[in-house]
């Protein structure tokens, strides 16, 4: 048995297929009859295919859910999440007992609204925004290349299943991502297209006129359309899908509420429980006499001898693995932990800086960072949305990852922000590798839904945001990003880094690194700052979020809390202040994130008493907690303007003038 190879080749019999999808029918309208809330007509519609795919081609093994070698499957479609929790009921997961099924939608219960990564075993995303889970299958399939060019295919060799919707093909992100995985050749990606022709509102030809088969032919995938009740054209068309060398779109014609005698093949079975008239009507259609939430003893039988088809594949994986000379690379590379080696090139880096102090950009401190940090952290997996030159997100150790050359360390991903965020949330989930990606700052606009369902996944995804203020100047307004760090501060479990010189770029990144339950936002300059750490520390003080850059010449009277380029700024206004005797300090606030947890008493004493007043080049937002009552805001009320920067920070009263005169009339 090959890596790849389905988990068994025998069909089920007629009546043995009938019996599960009807019992993943039975179980999806009842959780949502249950719960008053709901999808169910998605998961009748899909059941047959569920089946097919569970029982013939999908690699796994509900005992060892995490095995690194697994098929990935993915419910793009996450409305229709009682698909899911009844596939892995049904299939022996220890995560999915019948109790959860039944509390389905309930607070505290593992069977939320939409499948949430980390809930249970089984779940491989988070998925609901439509488009995202089929965005982070490319993601995933990228990963699996990459990790089979590096392993090889005794370790690595196995396939991403996903089940999209009608509304995953509509939203944009699809687009996107569909382009990439063409275009990277990723044939281990097959998509489940559950072709019904409705939607929430109504049928589809109501807003749709695509032929989404030939789009997707555009794109270079591999299409094959069946009828998704018809067992045997499911099998057939799976497994053309797999012998593909391309990426696969199935295009299982369905009807939403399979058996519902009123409802089925119409939108008011889409979101909402069908009534017990309908169910009761639906059960004898689909001849399944038993009660809410029963399944009878042959029937769970023959649910668990799925699960135990994966046991095979499983032994033979892990016989592989245990006589393999990459054994414990491969192990550490799937832990996700950090070699010992990167924390002693990292300490000498910023050794080096201190002494040399450098005016870079922080675009370029964090180019010299990757240098440093690349060629000893071989999982760092990195990209740009067509700016690599202006993120400056690649360096010399990484060649470019392709379909001739998937074991390259740097993708180009085009001009598709949107599909980039996303495919690194599924590296990130797939494991082996550390993602990064690169664009504009202004764009995270473009990522946003990623970044957030990254923080709400908690996983380890680095976001390289460059041209981080008006200081990127000529380009003008629609470029510069005055809000976007006070909302990107607003995402929870987001940490927002903007770092002041070369020196806490490079700390930026180390706790980029080290940060394994949340994703990282590194804001970055256009224009170059001079380096202010100019003192060595073994530590990392960007660690605490802030911490005192220039301590006061005597008992303070004001504090100058500033990030990033405006750190220069505070300075210069400092050095203004304690000419003119008043006490200045100043505070470098790399991450406000980090600073709020720390303990009460070490903020307390870094931002003082006397006056405050924030820095930066950007809107207030996000900043009132920490300037009090008496607190000045120096930054963006507005959006920007078109001009050389110095200009620029003139015109908008961000200066070292502007700050001292604030402080003094506040003194």
């Amino acid at each position: 048995m090959t890596a790849s190879a389905p988990i068994s080749g025998a069909a089920l019999s007629d009546g043995d297929h009938a019996s599960l999808a009807s019992a993943i029918r039975a179980l999806s309208m009842d959780a949502v009859e249950q719960a008053k809330s709901g999808h169910p007509g998605m998961p009748m519609g899909m059941a047959d295919a569920a089946v097919v795919l569970f029982s013939q081609f999908l690699r796994f093994d509900p005992r060892h859910p995490d095995w690194a070698d697994r098929d990935r499957f993915i419910l793009s479609a996450g409305h229709g999440s009682m698909l899911l929790y009844s596939l892995l009921h049904l299939t022996g997961y220890q995560d999915m007992p019948l109790e959860e099924l039944k509390k389905f939608r309930q607070l505290g219960s593992k069977t939320a609204g939409h499948p949430e990564y980390g809930a249970a075993a089984g779940i491989e995303t988070t998925t609901g925004p439509l488009g995202q889970g089929f965005a982070n299958a490319v993601g995933m399939a990228v990963a699996e290349r990459h990790l089979n060019a590096r392993f090889g295919d005794d370790l690595v060799d196995h396939r991403v299943w996903v089940i999209a919707g009608d509304g995953c093909l509509m939203e944009g992100v699809s687009h996107e991502a569909a382009s990439l995985a063409g275009h990277l050749g990723l044939g281990r990606m097959n998509v489940l297209w559950d072709d019904n022709k409705i939607s929430i509102d109504g049928p589809t030809d109501l807003t749709l006129s695509d032929d989404v088969p030939a789009r997707f032919v555009s794109y270079g995938w591999h299409v094959v359309s069946c009828d998704g009740h018809d067992p045997k054209a499911l099998a057939a068309a799976m497994a053309e899908a797999a012998a593909d060398p391309r990426p696969s779109l199935i295009a299982c014609r369905t009807t939403i509420g399979f058996g519902a005698p009123t409802k089925a093949g119409k939108s008011s079975s889409h979101g909402s429980p069908l009534g017990a008239e309908e169910i009761a009507g639906t059960r004898a259609a689909i001849n399944w006499p038993h009660g809410p939430f029963v399944i009878p003893e042959e029937v769970a039988k023959l649910g668990l001898s799925l699960g135990d088809r994966g046991a095979e594949a499983y032994d033979s994986w892990t016989a592989n693995l245990s006589k393999s000379g990459k054994k414990d690379a491969f192990e550490r590379a799937l832990s996700g932990a950090l070699p010992k080696e990167l924390a002693d090139a990292i300490d000498a880096h910023k050794k080096s800086l201190s002494a040399e102090q450098p005016k870079l950009a922080t675009r370029v401190s964090s180019q010299k960072a990757l240098e440093v940090i690349a060629p000893v952290l071989p999982e760092l997996l990195g990209g740009s949305a067509d700016l690599s030159g202006s993120n400056n997100t690649k360096v010399g150790a990484q060649e470019i990852l392709d379909k001739s050359n998937y074991g390259g360390r740097y993708l180009h991903y085009g001009v598709r922000e949107h599909a980039m965020a996303a495919a690194m949330n599924g590296m990130a989930l797939h494991g082996g590798v550390i993602p990064y990606g690169g664009t504009f700052l202004v764009f995270t606009d473009y990522c946003r839904p990623s970044i957030r369902l990254a923080a709400l996944m908690g996983i380890r995804c680095i976001f390289v945001m460059t041209h981080d203020s008006i200081g990127l100047g000529e380009d003008g307004p629609t470029h510069q990003p005055v809000e976007h760090l006070a909302a990107l501060r607003a995402i929870p479990n987001l940490a927002v880094f903007r770092p002041a010189d070369a020196v806490e770029t490079t700390e930026a990144w180390q706790l980029a690194l080290q940060r394994v339950s949340g994703p990282s936002v590194l804001a970055l300059t256009r224009q170059n700052v001079p380096t202010v750490r100019t003192e060595h520390s073994q530590a990392n003080l960007s660690a605490k979020g802030g911490y005192v850059l220039a301590e006061a010449s005597g008992a303070r009277k004001a504090t100058l809390i500033a990030t990033g380029s405006e750190i220069e700024i505070a300075m210069d206004a400092k050095a203004k202040l304690e000419a003119d005797g008043v006490p200045t300090a100043v505070v470098s606030m790399p991450s406000l994130e980090l600073f709020a947890a720390q303990d009460p008493s070490y903020t307390k004493e870094v931002l003082g008493s006397g006056v405050r007043v924030v820095i930066e080049a950007g809107v207030r937002q996000c900043w009132d907690r920490l300037l009090g009552e008496n607190g000045v805001f120096i930054g963006m009320s507005g959006f920007g303007e078109s001009g050389p920067y110095q200009e620029l920070y003139a015109h908008f009263r961000i200066t070292a003038g502007d700050v001292a005169g604030a402080v003094k009339a506040r003194i």
